[in-house]
Formats: C-alpha cells, structure tokens, sequence
C-alpha cells in the first residue's frame, strides 16, 4: 500500500518495503502507473471489467507472471479491484476502483498523445524514404 505525507513541500511515497522517494505530484502519478504494463492494464479496464485470461488475450507480449504481478501491484495501489467467486475452477475479474477510474483522463492523454507521436514518426519516416530527383548543376 502506498502512504503519502508532505515532508520539506513534496510528497513523500513510502511502499511497504519502506523505500521512499520524494518528489513532485507528477513523480507520485508515473510512481503509480510506471513500468510497461500498468498503464496498458488500467487502459483496457476502463472498457469495463476482465478477467485475467481477457486481460491476457488483449496483450500478448505479457507473460502470466508479469500480468500477474502487475495486477497485484495495481491493486495494492487502490487503483482497480480484484473479485474472486466461489466457483469451481474460481472466477475472478478485475475492474477500475474509484481512484483508478480518476486515472482516466491520464490514460486517454496518454493514448491521445501515443497516436499522435505515432503519426509524426510514421510521417517522417515516409518523408526519408522518398527517393531524392538528383538535379544536374549548371557548367
């Protein structure tokens, strides 16, 4: 679980292995969502609620340790929900919590910013590949 307190004007995140680092609110933020997976995770719940192996199938480049671990961090954090029913074999769904969903307007920036930065790279590598008229000089 993550615990702020203000210490000299910054917040002051202590996990419970009692690492701090002091920083602005935007350090606290990406010390939330930071890493490869969280953000994409908490992108696909906004949908609405999954299960682990819905989860899985939507990112294929994950491992089931990593997701694994990913989920319990972000549910450790307050940021999405876990629910097991008592079912043989056990069924269990994730979803955003209350403070996860105030993430949203972050997670669409994120996206929004994501396909633009993706159309100027994509631009600017057509733009090189073009093949250049070579121009004669003047004698």
């Amino acid at each position: 679980m993550l615990r702020a307190s203000m210490a000299c004007g910054k917040v002051l995140m202590k996990r419970k292995n009692g690492h701090g680092e002091a920083g602005c609110a935007v350090e606290v933020t990406l010390g939330l969502i930071d890493g490869k997976w969280k953000g994409v995770i908490l992108f696909h719940l906004q949908e609405r609620l999954l299960r682990f192996g819905e989860l899985r199938r939507k990112m294929p480049g994950i491992t089931q340790r990593m997701l694994t671990k990913q989920l319990r961090a972000l549910e450790e954090d307050g940021l999405i929900t876990r629910t097991v029913y008592p079912e043989v074999p056990p069924r269990v769904e994730y979803a955003l919590s209350s403070t996860g969903q105030r993430l949203r307007p972050v997670i669409d920036a994120l996206r929004a910013w994501g396909i633009e930065h993706r159309a100027r790279l994509e631009a600017a590598s057509a733009a090189s590949q073009k093949p250049k008229i070579a121009r004669k000089r003047a004698a």
